[in-house]
């Protein structure tokens, strides 16, 4: 399969369109190997406008008087199967470099009048060649917040040169933002879909799903709005020019999610040690709002240079990597740098290190899935039944933790599953048919303890400890295993549990064989009571310690 490619915009290769039509032709490469790919990059050839003197027509016909590279791009588009137009969208139709190598498209058509089917028009001109079987797709991005309602006249313009509903259109808002490498999570995203686009067209059409998908705004209205005005560096009220430091706060600003809002404001200041520049951004109920003057108690504050922090936001370098290296530290509330992703979209700015989507996508329904969550309740309640039960009751007890055993498969409908989860079941079923068969209590309460304590022990040795399995879901999902003081902070309290599970075997031996062995199962609780207790601390304690410096 031919393809040829027609880059219409004034920016070449830099063009923020560009980037979909590569993606696009990715996915078509991915479906079809055998697909051989021109480019034709409409600014850097000499396509002069036509002179409407119409010797393709009656002197010359099918040539153009003007001796320029048009005759090459007639060539190309008579060798393609596929033609791919890629433009940005200049004042409601298609750049003028472009229109004119359109309106040099006359030599393909004959002079003859003919009937267009009354859709499109009162007249057309039939075609010179034989076009049939050849497609065409238009892709295209705007500086607006939504394509809907911006295409009509580039619409117009292919229904008469293709015919109405005979060609394949991708039109995006929010064009510009395919250069600002701050927010490359989200329009990675979106390429994504776009490269589906590509593989689905390839065999057969792009389907409702992918669509819904494509269809769908990079960010709201309010937040795109807001991030154009700040990019232009004009201060609204007095028109004054601000600083570079200023204009990434205010885009930092736009980027908040008010529905993450904690309940209470936050106030996080931003002081750039490199420019000797400090602003807040107060995070509210109803939005985000910059402070240059009259500034507040801060309830977090990041010392950085910008360099540092704009690299950081682009995804150069990872922000816990350069916290652990005091490339730069913050003070006050560390949850907020935990939690960056939950407060600001599109842009992995945080300490969380590098960013992956916490959603999946479904491209035969077109919806967003929630990545299912782990659990901890799935690996705790096979034990907690075992222990407590197998302790007041053998017989029962053992039978209880076995039909809890059985039940687990259907808790990870809705959550994700962890090799520790299987681990679990599998042990506690072990113990559970041990205890059937006659295994004394006295030995088969304790030994499951230790074996429960081994499993946790052993994984402080392991690249992820236990518990950053289960306490992801409260930091950025599966991007918080990348961050280095989640890992270390996960360690120790991985280590903490697993020494109080290893020695909780030693008294619980002897508290079995008394009269208050039946209650051994709310005894051991009273100790992972305050261990919780102290999670919750030392989650919070520890990180703000290492981010203080």
């Amino acid at each position: 399969m031919n393809v040829l490619v027609i880059n219409g915009s004034p920016k070449g290769e830099r063009s923020n369109t560009y980037q979909l039509a590569k993606a696009f032709l990715g996915g078509m490469s991915e479906s079809n190997g055998s697909i051989e790919t021109k480019t034709l990059a409409v600014s850097q050839m000499d396509i002069r406008p036509c002179l409407g003197c119409f010797s393709c027509w009656s002197k010359t016909p099918g040539q153009c008087c003007i001796k320029d590279d048009m005759a090459r791009v007639i060539e190309e588009m008579l060798w393609a199967d596929v033609t791919l137009w890629s433009f940005p969208l200049y004042f409601f139709s298609v750049p003028g470099q472009l229109k004119n190598l359109i309106d040099r498209q006359l030599p393909m058509v004959l002079p003859f009048m003919a009937e267009d089917g009354g859709e499109n028009g009162s007249g057309s001109h039939p075609t010179r060649y034989d076009m049939s079987g050849k497609k065409t797709v238009v892709i295209s991005t705007c500086g607006f917040y939504t394509a809907q309602g911006n295409y009509d006249g580039v619409c117009s313009l292919f229904d008469h040169i293709c015919g109405k509903g005979q060609y394949t259109t991708l039109f995006c808002g929010q064009g510009e933002l395919f250069r600002v490498a701050d927010l490359k999570r989200r329009t990675n995203e979106y390429l994504g879909y776009v490269r589906q686009a590509g593989r689905e067209y390839i065999t057969g059409g792009i389907s409702a799903g992918t669509r819904t998908a494509l269809n769908q705004l990079l960010f709201p209205r309010k937040v795109f709005e807001d991030l154009a005005d700040a990019s232009w560096g004009v201060d609204k009220k007095t028109g004054g020019q601000e600083s570079e430091a200023l204009i990434f706060t205010r885009q930092m600003a736009s980027l908040y999610k008010p529905e993450s809002w904690p309940g209470h404001d936050m106030i996080l200041e931003m002081s750039y040690t490199d420019v000797g520049e400090r602003y807040q951004i107060v995070l509210g109920k109803e939005g985000s709002q910059v402070l240059t003057d009259d500034l507040r108690p801060a309830t977090t504050t990041i010392e950085t240079p910008i360099t540092v922090w704009r690299a950081i936001s682009a995804g150069e370098i990872s922000g816990s990597e350069a916290l652990m290296k005091r490339q730069y530290r913050t003070t006050g509330d560390f949850d907020l740098l935990l939690k960056w992703d939950d407060y600001f979209a599109g842009a992995g700015t945080g300490s969380a290190g590098s960013p992956e989507a916490k959603e999946a996508y479904s491209p035969a329904s077109g919806l967003h899935i929630p990545s299912k969550p782990t659990s901890l309740n799935i690996l705790l309640i096979p034990w907690i039944v075992f222990w407590a039960g197998a302790s007041i009751h053998p017989f029962w007890g053992s039978l209880a933790s076995l039909a809890a055993c059985s039940l687990l498969p259907l808790m990870f409908y809705r959550n994700k599953k962890t090799v520790f989860d299987v681990l679990s079941g599998a042990l506690v079923t072990v113990f559970s048919v041990a205890v059937l068969l006659g295994a004394p209590i006295r030995l088969a309460v304790p030994l499951a303890y230790l074996a429960f304590g081994v499993m946790w022990t052993a994984t402080y040795f392991c690249k992820i400890p236990l518990t950053a399995h289960y306490s992801l879901n409260d930091y950025n999902g599966e991007s918080a295993l990348s961050n280095p003081i989640f890992i270390k902070t996960n360690r120790l309290l991985t280590l903490a549990w697993g020494v109080l599970y290893l020695v909780t075997p030693v008294w619980t031996y002897f508290i079995l064989d008394t009269s208050i062995g039946g209650w051994i199962g709310a005894i051991n609780s009273v100790l992972p009571l305050f261990m919780g207790m102290f999670t919750v601390w030392f989650q919070k304690w520890y990180p703000a310690r290492i981010a203080r410096g």
